[in-house]
């Protein structure tokens, strides 16, 4: 079992492309009746820019966070199609940055995402970071060399203070939607191959930022997360809570997830 700790668990539910304004309004409606009476976890819902002027007005006065799930790391200008931290420090308190999806389908990088940090902190957001290794990786025994050379590019001349902000989010690519099909039944994700990664992902933070520090950052699991391995997950002592896709998308079950999830 988890050992005590401050670290309070946090669900981020990540609705990708999904939901025009009005149906993120009518799922978001639904999901904080489910919710209300919830304690003991936080919950940040990462919906599309299109969505948030409204869910911002649905979820006031609820205990449910808004976030984002990009920005650009200029503030404004020639940028054709980019949304900047400013537009949406209004509305959100979080935002995702360096999803896998991003990095393998608009080619960002490791510099991309530090920059983009950089520009999230400024604005009083709260960056929730994803790191992972592909398959191939994996399979080469790589996990933790790819994990620390991510780290140390996507945290260059971030602070002590500002790291405490950062939530750190480890996405196994091969553990999520698509990546799942190519695995062998041996290799889907247990619980304790995720603590393990996750606990290292903790020491790099501790040996960068000291134990202090280290032990204050929120360590997210993105893999796939739903109501049947959402409790096993959260019973180990470096996984602070998810970051859900798929699971996200149904109130029902993303509410599900959230209750399994809490401490």
């Amino acid at each position: 079992m988890r050992t005590a700790r401050n670290r309070i668990p946090l669900v981020a539910g990540n609705w990708k492309m999904n939901f025009t304004a009005r149906e993120a309004e009518s799922h978001a409606q639904k999901f904080k009746k489910l919710v209300a009476a919830v304690s003991g976890v936080e919950i940040v819902i990462c919906a599309p820019f299109t969505a948030l002027h409204s869910l911002h007005k649905t979820l006031s006065g609820t205990k449910i966070m808004l976030g984002a799930q990009n920005i650009f790391y200029e503030e404004e200008g020639t940028f054709t199609g980019e949304v900047s931290a400013r537009m949406i420090a209004p509305y959100c308190s979080h935002v995702i940055l360096g999803h896998s999806e991003r990095r393998s389908l608009f080619h960002e990088t490791n510099q991309d995402v530090n920059k983009k940090i950089k520009k999230a902190l400024q604005y009083g957001l709260k960056p929730i970071v994803c790191i992972g290794e592909s398959l191939a990786e994996k399979r080469a025994g790589k996990t933790k060399t790819v994990l620390k050379k991510m780290l140390s590019e996507c945290l260059v001349g971030i602070s002590k203070k500002d790291a405490k902000r950062i939530i750190l989010t480890y996405e196994p690519i091969w553990a999520i939607s698509e990546g799942e099909k190519d695995m062998a039944e041996s290799e889907a994700a247990s619980a304790e191959t995720v603590q393990e990664a996750q606990a290292f992902i903790r020491g790099q933070i501790s040996k960068k930022f000291g134990k202090a520090v280290s032990e204050q950052v929120s360590v997210l699991y993105g893999g796939s997360i739903k109501p049947s391995n959402a409790k096993k997950l959260m019973a180990q002592n470096d996984i602070d809570g998810g970051l859900i896709g798929g699971a996200s998308l149904d109130p029902a079950i993303f509410s599900k997830v959230v209750k399994l999830m809490r401490d």
